[in-house]
């Protein structure tokens, strides 16, 4: 059973959207109207804490275009149009409970950009498609499907970035302790040649104290930024780890509690 279609107006006309049974981690919308096609929306991260889902990602075509590829004849068009389109539009909130989106570029299936006005009609419809699932009764279904299906790959993808950031925190310290030995080096020249200047100036000497390019001043100029940059920035790529780690640490979390959680549920439901 199908439910009553959504109505979207937009500028090429009325878009009617048909919701299908919940697939557990996804709805799928079939349009008719201006834009013909289909519509696959499912649960996934907020943008800014992949630990938590609590976001829905609308996705032109019957399936989700972050884990399979949709065939060219099976995206979404415009009625009276045979250039079919990709995209996805992210459905979440903020952090004072406002909705807010976060477009994925639509592309046609020959790697074009459609119209403005195209983008228009489709992002309204996928904003339509997206803003329907996350007021929808199996929501809470869909997301925590979305959470089994994705974690795998987001506890690898957290693995690799927080090593990532701690390699590059001790480059970083490397890089600026260096830069340190380098400027201490460079000033001991400069006051040396400039005490030979004094003795007697010399061209090369004025060359050496001048802030030319690749000259001493210029190079004490540059070990100076990195002395001074290289420690905020590694404290900030630590930060970053130790931020991945905690997502991590999150959704293994998740991972213990959910069996638990579904096994509590149905017997209740019993």
């Amino acid at each position: 059973m199908t439910s009553p279609s959504l109505c979207t107006d937009t500028a090429a006309g009325p878009v009617y959207a048909t919701a299908g049974p919940c697939r557990g981690d996804a709805i799928v919308f079939e349009l008719k109207g201006a834009v013909r096609g289909s519509v696959h929306v499912t649960g996934t991260t907020h943008p800014r804490h992949w630990d938590q889902f609590t976001a829905v990602r609308a996705c032109l075509g019957p399936v989700n275009e972050f884990k399979s590829t949709a065939p060219d004849e099976a995206l979404p068009r415009l009625a009276h149009s045979r250039t079919g389109y990709r995209g996805s539009l992210t459905l979440y909130s903020d952090d004072l409970g406002l909705p807010q989106v976060s477009v994925y570029p639509i592309r046609s299936a020959s790697d074009h950009d459609p119209s403005q006005r195209t983008r228009t009609i489709l992002t309204c419809v996928l904003r339509a498609c997206a803003e329907h699932v996350a007021q929808h009764a199996d929501l809470p279904v869909i997301l925590d499907a979305s959470r089994q299906r994705d974690t795998p790959g987001l506890l690898r993808f957290l693995t690799w970035s927080a090593d990532h950031h701690q390699a590059t925190a001790a480059r970083l310290k490397h890089e600026s302790l260096a830069a340190l030995r380098a400027q201490r080096a460079a000033v001991a020249l400069w006051w040396t040649a400039a005490r030979w200047f004094t003795r007697c100036p010399h061209p090369v000497l004025l060359l050496m104290l001048a802030d030319l390019p690749g000259s001493l001043p210029r190079r004490i100029s540059v070990a100076q930024w990195m002395t001074a940059y290289g420690p905020r920035a590694a404290s900030d790529e630590h930060a970053l780890a130790r931020r991945d780690r905690a997502e991590s640490a999150s959704l293994r979390a998740q991972q213990r509690s959910a069996p638990r959680a579904r096994r509590a549920s149905a017997a209740n439901s019993t």
